[in-house]
């Protein structure tokens, strides 16, 4: 009879938990006889994703939600019996701090590209000059560059700076919490480049292909989803649908051998065993340590990861200011604040406070000035709140504050970072059959992301199998 074959899953965080859950039902419904093994060096599961339960609370200090357009996320809500969780989240006004100034981002602007004249002309966010120069979009040639170039110079070049700095820079680079003008375009937002060479114009392209929406904006439909649980209980939710004796908590991989077809693996804790096909869904400063002894992720090792934390703090609702009218605001570069972006939870996810109560989460912490991130809770709690005085007039000491930090936990896709993926995979097919390197570090930092990658090296390995 034949031996059955072991996968060991380097990493439980949400790419390595989906790979493991998806690992088990497929192969269970196409009969493939396997076994698993998923190591993980702390004792939690989930990675990034973590929720705090306090008083009535739920408050996520990792990633909130993810893109419901991304179907993976959930898909997998749905395949371990969370689809009655699922939550969309409430609509509203958002806004950029420009100047110690909120305004509200205008109408039809998609990622800060317009795609309505009215709200984009009569904002206080550009100067006559500035939305002068981003008009020019609508007769500027397309460009003749194919290969990679930032999202600084790309944007510029049909926008201006103007634009960039004041609306989409706020937007784009508070998601990967890095420099706009080295961040990569083709490993961020490629559809865009896809979407000049199709129309030419930015402006016109976005509005050809964005839907039409009318109403307010509290009426529009929303574009992410939750669990109304916490992602935590989400997280636990893919736990128990895997057999806790496949799972190794608290070990951390120390060594990898390559010994005829397989690799055997060693771990702190002294467990050791011989795996056929091995998935690393680990940060790549983890892989790159463990595979150095092979020349894997080499290209790798330059690659920064910018230092981020979350400032929770609870509020009586009557502490807040009638200027809180919508989910919250990102903030200039140019500005000198300490928080990057500020989210009123409580209009934005109502199911996260009890009633009587709001929640604001700010955040700290980018590419270009990551010290804030390194300072006791009590600087980062009193610089914070200095802010939100300034900003919003909120004068009122918090009833309780939460400050998590994630260290060196945000990859920078910088500008090649597609053609070093590229070169990753190719080495990996040569020097280490049957190994896979998936998560945050190399396709999409978003939670569907993550598990997309997942499910691609459990298809690869059960088509693999099946050969």
């Amino acid at each position: 009879m034949n031996t059955p074959k072991k996968v060991a899953i380097i990493g439980g965080g949400i790419t390595g938990l989906a790979a493991a859950f998806y690992l088990q039902k497929l192969a269970l419904e196409k009969d493939i006889d396997l076994t698993f093994t998923l190591i993980e060096a702390s004792q939690q599961l989930g990675g990034k994703i973590s929720t705090k339960m306090r008083d009535g609370y739920t408050i996520e200090t990792g990633p909130d939600s993810f893109l419901e357009r991304k179907a993976s996320a959930g898909q997998l809500a749905l395949d371990v019996g969370f689809g009655d969780r699922l939550v969309n989240n409430a609509t509203g006004q958002a806004y950029v701090l420009v100047k110690d100034v909120l305004h509200p981002i205008p109408d039809g602007a998609v990622m800060g590209i317009p795609t309505k004249m009215s709200p984009f002309l009569t904002t206080g966010l550009f100067t006559p000059v500035g939305k002068l120069r981003a008009a020019a979009d609508l007769v500027l040639p397309k460009s003749s560059q194919d290969g990679d170039q930032s999202l600084g110079q790309f944007f510029r070049r049909r926008l201006g700076s103007q634009v960039v700095e004041n609306l989409i820079e706020p937007l784009l680079s508070g998601i990967y919490a890095g420099d706009i003008d080295k961040l990569s375009l083709q490993s961020t937002f490629p559809q865009f480049q896809q979407v000049e060479k199709k129309y030419r114009s930015l402006i016109l392209g976005m509005k050809a292909t964005t839907p039409a929406t009318s109403g307010s904006k509290k009426d529009r439909k929303a574009h992410f989803q939750t669990i109304n649980t916490g992602l935590t209980s989400f997280v636990e939710a893919i736990r128990d649908h895997l057999p806790p004796e496949s799972i190794w908590m608290g070990e951390q991989v120390t060594t990898i051998e390559k010994s005829e077809g397989a690799y055997a693996i060693r771990t702190s804790g002294g467990k050791e065993a011989v795996f056929d096909f091995v998935v690393f869904a680990t940060p790549h400063q983890v892989s790159q340590t463990l595979l150095e002894p092979f020349g894997i992720l080499e290209e790798f090792k330059e690659v920064p990861s910018t230092s981020v934390a979350t400032v929770a703090m609870a509020y009586p609702i009557e502490a807040m200011t009638s200027e809180l009218e919508g989910t919250g605001f990102v903030v200039s570069r140019n500005s000198s604040y300490t928080i990057t972006a500020c989210t009123w939870t409580h209009k934005k996810w109502p199911h996260t406070v009890p009633e009587g109560k709001a929640l604001i989460r700010c955040y700290v912490g980018k590419a270009s000035d990551e010290g804030i991130v390194f300072k006791s809770d009590e600087e980062i709690i009193q610089a914070v709140k200095a802010d939100l005085d300034s900003i919003l007039g909120i004068t009122a000491d918090p009833e309780f504050t939460i400050v998590t930090r994630w260290k060196k936990s945000m990859p920078q896709y910088m500008v090649g970072h597609q053609e070093k993926v590229g070169q990753m995979k190719k080495q990996v097919v040569e020097k280490l059959p049957h190994v896979f390197l998936v998560g945050s570090s190399f396709e999409g930092i978003g939670l569907p992301d993550c598990i997309d990658q997942g499910k691609r090296a459990v298809d690869e390995i059960l088509a693999s199998i099946a050969e």
